[in-house]
């Protein structure tokens, strides 16, 4: 208290490097996190197959094939495409997707007005449609489009459904679509070629086994063309994006670390200075009974007080920053209570370790040389 300015200016490294760490960690936790929901986004035990070219398309019996495989659920084809939508006088492209009655389960697309497709749309070769919420909004604004009317590249569909909004996955828009049935989009887009499925596990356990199981029924399909096809596993996906997220988060806490040991410099020197200026104090003390451990304590104490308050001024700097950056830079900022924990013990063992010496310097001065001192 003697020192006020000195103090603060003290603490101010730990205050910086403390909600240094807390800030860089919880960005790079919040970034995964929002990673990993988008991935989630996209289906749960998800399995996808992409075939290139028109000679190693699946057909309706390969496709059924693969829907009894032990441990498949359910089994999603899909031909996609981009088609001219127009409504009165508004018009723009859409993503066309044509599908089955299990895509809304496989890749986990929930309906927030009227009806998905059923078998009955697909076997009947139905001219109606799902859309998005954005392709909602931009035709039909704020009236319910279920029964009404849309020209798909000059055919007129009926829209029985609108889709919960998701928001972007990946980069793609789920929102700016349009689905039919399969039966109908093959004619819309002008090809009966499928070269994309979705396939849904029954257990996230035993997603190895079925990719496993995939892959040597496509290989049986297309026995020399092993480069022409390839079959993908969500959960690879997310093992690698999480191993990304945590050397990202392993490197941000690292250089917020460095700031963390400059300020515990900063106190060995503030406390080193200290010794000095009180040399003739700590000879009184000496000189009246003080034993070294109680200037020792005397002296790492003030080093820790000095790091623990500013470690929780350091805390407070960090969830405030870190609040005021997700709210303007649209960032998701996830904050720990391990990382915030972490951080402040952190802060008081370097304010231990680092005023250590200081102390011990002190400690050691010899009472009548101290009473000395000027």
């Amino acid at each position: 208290m003697g020192n006020k300015l000195r103090s603060a200016l003290t603490m101010l490294g730990m205050i910086i490097g403390v909600s240094s760490v807390i800030i860089l960690v919880s960005i790079a936790e919040g970034s995964a996190q929002n990673v990993t929901s988008q991935i989630n986004q996209l289906g749960t035990n998800l399995l996808t197959i992409n075939t290139f070219g028109t000679d190693v398309a699946l057909s309706d019996g390969k496709i059924d094939e693969l829907s009894k495989l032990n441990g498949v659920k359910a089994v999603a084809p899909v031909i996609q495409g981009r088609v001219n939508v127009k409504k009165d006088r508004t018009a723009s492209q859409v993503s066309l997707t044509g599908t089955n009655a299990a895509y809304s389960t496989v890749r986990d697309v929930l309906v927030s007005q009227g009806r998905f497709i059923t078998d009955l749309d697909i076997e009947y070769r139905q001219k109606i449609a799902v859309i998005g919420a954005d392709t909602a909004a931009t035709f039909f604004g704020m009236e319910n489009p279920v029964g009404q009317y849309l020209q798909i590249e000059g055919t007129s569909f009926k829209v029985v459904g609108v889709l919960a909004s998701k928001g972007s996955s990946l980069g793609q828009s789920g929102d700016n679509v349009v689905i039919v049935p399969l039966s109908t989009g093959q004619r819309l887009v002008k090809s009966t070629t499928i070269n994309q499925v979705f396939l849904q596990g029954k257990s996230e356990n035993q997603m190895d086994f079925v990719m496993n199981e995939v892959e040597i029924k496509m290989a049986s399909f297309f026995p020399s063309k092993s480069d022409s096809y390839s079959v993908m596993n969500q959960k690879d996906l997310m093992d690698t994006m999480s191993s990304v997220s945590n050397t990202m988060t392993m490197m941000l806490g690292g250089i917020a670390s460095i700031s963390l040991l400059v300020g515990g410099i900063g106190i060995m020197n503030i406390m080193l200075v200290s010794v000095s200026e009180r040399t003739k104090e700590i000879g009184i003390r000496k000189a009246i009974g003080a034993k070294r451990r109680d200037v020792l304590l005397q002296f790492l104490i003030e080093a820790v007080v000095l790091s623990g308050v500013g470690g929780i001024i350091g805390i407070l700097a960090g969830i405030g920053l870190g609040e005021i950056l997700s709210s303007l830079l649209s960032l998701t900022v996830s904050f720990t209570s391990t990382v915030i924990l972490s951080s402040f013990l952190f802060s008081l063992a370097v304010g231990v370790i680092f005023g250590v010496f200081p102390a011990n310097k002190a400690s050691k001065l010899n009472p009548i040389q101290a009473l000395r001192y000027e």
